[in-house]
């Protein structure tokens, strides 16, 4: 299911599936940030091969993630694009239904956040000055209730609404880069007092 305004694909039994695998949620992510591609530079991207690039593109694209891009591609290249920009996974119902699916799609995004927080650690230090100074890894221990979790949450997703989508192809201001935003949420309730 597709939310139009915001260009949020909310994940149901058969799209939590199709993004339960670990290179699937790679390839939604390249493509949502880079823009259109083919198979073979997403391979090189990921370092797989070009088949098994393939392979799960046909499947993201069977589920409704990617299309092909036919204005780019010829006889010899298929180019593919991702059709939203974001994927939610929030059916409670789901999770009940799904486990295995819903703990493979959170240990490919898992993988995917820590790829990407080892990526711009390792990179600090060649960052220039401004861009090193705004990188921030912060950790904030709360006692909340779920009520109270639900509303930090969408508290926080107004903020986010606040700023600049990356979008392929949309022009930024001068001085504008890629900032990844990784928010968590992890609840500690087996935990003593």
């Amino acid at each position: 299911m597709t939310d139009p305004d915001r260009n949020v694909v909310v994940l149901d039994a058969k799209g939590l599936r199709a993004l339960a695998h670990p290179i699937r949620v790679q390839l939604v992510d390249l493509l949502r940030k880079h823009g259109p591609s083919t198979a073979t530079r997403l391979a090189e991207r990921l370092g797989v091969n070009s088949g098994t690039a393939s392979y799960h593109l046909r499947r993201l694209g069977a589920a409704g993630f990617v299309e092909e891009d036919a204005e780019r591609g010829n006889a010899r290249e298929r180019w593919w694009r991702s059709v939203h920009l974001s994927t939610r996974l929030n059916d409670a119902e789901l999770a009940d239904r799904e486990p295995e699916a819903v703990l493979a799609y959170m240990q490919s995004i898992a993988a995917l956040y820590n790829l990407r927080t080892q990526r711009a650690v390792n990179e600090m230090q060649t960052m220039p000055g401004e861009w090193g100074r705004v990188l921030d890894l912060s950790s904030f221990a709360l006692r909340l209730t779920p009520e109270e979790t639900w509303r930090l949450r969408a508290e926080l997703d107004e903020v986010i609404a606040r700023y600049r989508r990356d979008v392929p192809g949309e022009a930024a201001p001068d001085g504008a880069a890629r900032v990844s935003l990784i928010t968590q949420v992890l609840p500690e309730p087996q935990e003593e007092p």
